[in-house]
């Protein structure tokens, strides 16, 4: 085969590649995926995409104390992907081993990306199916803080695994109704004992689809 032939091999194999996994994760692809699962200190360019978005002053964490997690994950396609993550530096171990658990076990997720790629709108970055970490916000109709603006949760699969208030015809996000009857268990449920939910609460993590009133399938929290 000549020189030329290789070439327009290669570059066919890296054309077919980056249809499947998106331009962000190219070089990743290349890679064990199992290396795409660690934990790094926010570089300068990574304060500059989250200042005065997910992160702003008066956040209760100091920026210093985020992380960055790049994880590998198999989207509803069975495609992989490369994901981002951002949270406070003590569960960021965890989540790295969470997320490595996770992709091992085949599960779905549609997508995994900070919240700063929606202008840190939680319920835009809910409606877009938007797996995501730290966020400084309230939790919705309070003054109280999210545990997501300390970094310390995680919400997978909004749609599939929906916020519920059944007393107040509540779901969110709106396309998550369809997915409140859990007993009809469908690709990217998160439910008692599967692998999402042991890879967490094994790890201390308390998941929001057990709470009583405010059901919150696609929450955990640490």
């Amino acid at each position: 085969m000549s020189v030329y032939s290789i070439i327009i091999s290669i570059v066919m194999l890296l054309t077919t590649i980056a249809g499947d996994i998106g331009a962000p994760g190219l070089v990743d692809s290349l890679c064990d995926p199992g290396d795409l699962f660690t934990v790094s200190r926010l570089t300068e360019s990574d304060r500059r995409r989250i200042d005065g978005e997910s992160w702003k002053p008066g956040c209760p964490v100091p920026i210093e104390d985020l992380r960055f997690i790049k994880v590998a994950y198999v989207d509803f396609g069975g495609r992989v992907k490369a994901g981002e993550i951002i949270c406070h530096y003590t569960v960021a171990d965890d989540l790295a081993d969470i997320f490595r658990e996770i992709y091992e076990s085949r599960f779905p997720i549609e997508r995994i990306k900070i919240v700063d790629e929606y202008g840190a709108d939680d319920a835009l970055s809910m409606e877009d199916n938007n797996s995501s970490a730290f966020n400084f916000r309230f939790i919705s109709g309070t003054n109280n803080l999210s545990r997501h603006a300390y970094g310390l949760a995680i919400d997978i699969n909004p749609i599939q695994n929906p916020y519920v208030e059944e007393s107040a015809g509540v779901v969110m996000p709106e396309a998550g109704r369809a997915y409140v009857d859990r007993s009809d268990i469908r690709p990217g449920m998160i439910t008692p004992g599967d692998a999402v939910h042991k890879a967490f609460t094994s790890r201390g993590w308390k998941w929001g689809g057990d709470w009583k009133y405010q059901i919150d399938y696609q929450h955990f929290q640490k």
